[in-house]
């Protein structure tokens, strides 16, 4: 026999959307479900942003431990890695924030924490083992998970990718690393600076395509410096096991095939829609596997919405995090939303690190826009040389006739962080002169920003 329970609403998939919109709506009175057969958190606090940048943060220190004599101090001996002793941290980090989320979740009222996997028997009702759930409005958060690409022999050796790659061990001897992405960049310097050798293979012609030509060509010399091996403009057609590893077989007659301990694959990401009978709740995909949702997060099923991940980019857990905040106050507050003309920054975290928000001086071109461009370099600023961190620079572009900013990018220390000044601006409509005219303390990073937004007025 089945048992039946009426909600409010039910949130299918408890991760940096599905979980504060789950419980801002109990908190203001509706009686909510919260599904989930995994781990609350979904990927970013379980197999992404925090593990990654835990381990990350490790190697971090790897690399400046051997950089030591720069700055005037001796360290005797070779540094080593402890990969037992880095995972163990990253776990421990991982599971402090969890906890958190399960106390919250506990500790609210109105809300039904139920785990398992929810599948779709109508747009308004959810089996999940011999439980049935209904409910007028249904909120989908599945996430999404590493794309496995066409290449031959990929499914017949050991791989690695996003979530597994936060899980090794063994530090591995040779790694290669298939996608030169964010993903893929990020997990490529982190394992060269644990002790690695590394090998990068780009699809495309440059490292990181999604930012600015230039800072791709940044990273790419950040990358050679540090010993990694990067190979653009090269796909790798087939992965054949050997007796120590794995062959790398390319498509490039000017690449040799290499031979590798491990191989890391990082080539993209694909929606969790499968297994979860989608179509009986008539919620159309586009054509990558997203579903698709409108400038309200609704989907083609009226009772329907989706965010997150599943429903295509921005995948980002700040963007997910602003997906759960609209949609509450056009669930719970009836307020009209609409997500189609955010300001969404993002950042890579790679060693020097990405900032971007807005438009890049090409795609700003092909919208029409004549530009002017300011930009200045670290190496130009009294505070990289004291850090002793002088690569990268500051782009900001700007509409030429009403002088909009309408894009910066940042490729350089804690560019991630200092990108938000020029976030709040644009989200203000400030212009660059605006952002030149702002006092800014001396000597800090951000006085990097300052010079490059007079640099947009400055005669060419």
């Amino acid at each position: 026999m089945t048992d039946t329970d009426t909600y409010d609403l039910i949130v299918l998939g408890g991760g940096m959307s599905g979980l504060p919109v789950a419980l801002k709506s109990a908190h203001h009175g509706l009686e909510t479900a919260l599904v989930e057969q995994d781990l609350l958190g979904g990927t970013c606090l379980n197999r992404g942003c925090i593990p990654t940048k835990t381990m990350i943060r490790s190697a971090e220190v790897a690399n400046l431990a051997r950089r030591a004599d720069e700055f005037g101090i001796a360290i005797e001996g070779e540094v080593q890695t402890d990969m037992d002793a880095v995972v163990e941290r990253q776990q421990r980090v991982v599971e402090s924030i969890r906890e958190g989320a399960y106390s919250n979740v506990e500790d609210a009222d109105r809300l039904d924490l139920i785990e398992g996997r929810g599948v779709f028997e109508s747009a308004t009702e959810l089996s999940v083992g011999d439980r049935t759930l209904t409910a007028d409005q249904i909120v989908l958060n599945t996430g999404a998970r590493p794309v496995e690409p066409p290449i031959d022999g990929l499914g017949e050796v050991d791989t690695l990718d996003s979530t597994s790659a936060l899980e090794v061990t063994e530090l591995p001897d040779h790694l290669a690393v298939i996608g030169g992405g964010y993903v893929g960049c990020e997990f490529a310097q982190m394992y060269a600076r644990f002790g690695s050798t590394v090998t990068v293979f780009q699809r495309g012609d440059r490292l990181l395509p999604a930012e600015d030509p230039d800072v791709g060509e940044v990273i790419e010399d950040a990358f050679e410096a540090e010993g990694i091996d990067v190979q653009t403009g090269t796909a790798v057609e087939e992965l054949e096991s050997t007796a120590s590893g794995t062959r790398v077989i390319v498509s490039d007659d000017d690449t040799d095939d290499i031979a590798v301990s491990h191989v890391l694959v990082a080539a993209g990401r694909r929606a969790n829609t499968d297994g979860i009978d989608i179509e009986d709740a008539s919620v159309e995909l586009d054509d990558r596997g997203f579903v698709e949702v409108d400038e309200q997060f609704q989907t083609s099923a009226d009772s329907v919405y989706a965010v997150g991940d599943v429903s295509g980019p921005p995948m980002f857990t700040h963007s997910a995090r602003d997906d759960a905040d609209l949609l509450y106050r056009h669930l719970v507050h009836d307020e009209t939303i609409d997500a189609t003309d955010r300001v969404v920054p993002h950042a890579v975290f790679t060693d020097p690190q990405v900032g971007h928000v807005g438009l890049t001086e090409r795609e700003a071109e092909e919208h029409g826009y004549e530009v002017v461009v300011g930009q200045s370099d670290y190496a130009e600023q009294g505070k990289p040389k004291a850090l002793g961190e002088t690569e990268g620079f500051v782009k900001l572009v700007s509409d030429a006739e009403t002088e909009e900013l309408l894009g910066a990018h940042i490729v350089g220390e804690q560019g991630a962080d200092i990108i938000h000044e020029l976030v709040l601006a644009m989200e203000l409509g400030a212009t660059a002169e605006d952002v030149a005219n702002t006092i800014h303390i001396h000597p800090t990073l951000p006085e990097v920003i300052n010079s490059a937004a007079g640099g947009v007025h400055e005669p060419s």
